[in-house]
């Protein structure tokens, strides 16, 4: 396996030798944007309203459960039936809303940052024509050394109008 990674590097690094190869941190970029507070702020909104919505379904199967339960000895066959029925399908709707609150959390992520990631292509775009890149790659945790010269890091944040200290 470990052959194959150098070898795909190497089959990769003589066709990069065609042009001129940058790279770019693209979650480092994002996490400076100042719109990126207000997503945020979006989606920790919507995680309190799915719990907010959560809690309501736990606090109606808990009455209905004491409900149940107080009025068990004067219910008919068939009251029971009906409400042990309604309990049962009130707990697998706890469960499936349960299973896709996170599925509902990326998919609202997803769609918040669409937008913020867009504005980085985009200023990629500029600073990668304007100083003839032919090809930009996101640094991994895979990328061991990058010359600072072709890290477009900066520039696009500068493009997008974003400052940084030195330290940064």
């Amino acid at each position: 396996m470990k052959f194959l990674k150098i070898a795909i590097f190497f089959i990769g690094l003589s066709t990069f030798a065609q042009g001129k190869v940058g790279a770019v941190d693209v979650e480092y970029i994002l996490s400076k944007m100042p719109e990126l507070i207000s997503v945020q702020t979006e989606l920790k909104t919507y995680g309190q309203q799915l719990d907010i919505d959560l809690n309501k379904k736990v606090d109606e199967y808990k009455k209905l459960v004491d409900e149940y339960k107080k009025g068990e000895a004067t219910f008919t066959d068939e009251q029971k039936k009906e409400k042990q029925t309604t309990l049962i399908n009130l707990d697998k709707d706890i469960q499936k809303f349960q299973e896709n609150g996170s599925k509902l959390m990326d998919i609202r992520q997803t769609e918040a940052l669409k937008p913020l990631y867009k504005k980085i292509g985009e200023a990629l775009d500029k600073v990668a024509k304007s100083k003839n890149y032919t090809q930009v790659m996101q640094t991994t945790q895979d990328l061991v050394y990058l010359d600072p010269e072709y890290d477009l890091t900066v520039p696009i944040l500068l493009e997008l109008g974003i400052t940084i200290t030195t330290e940064e």
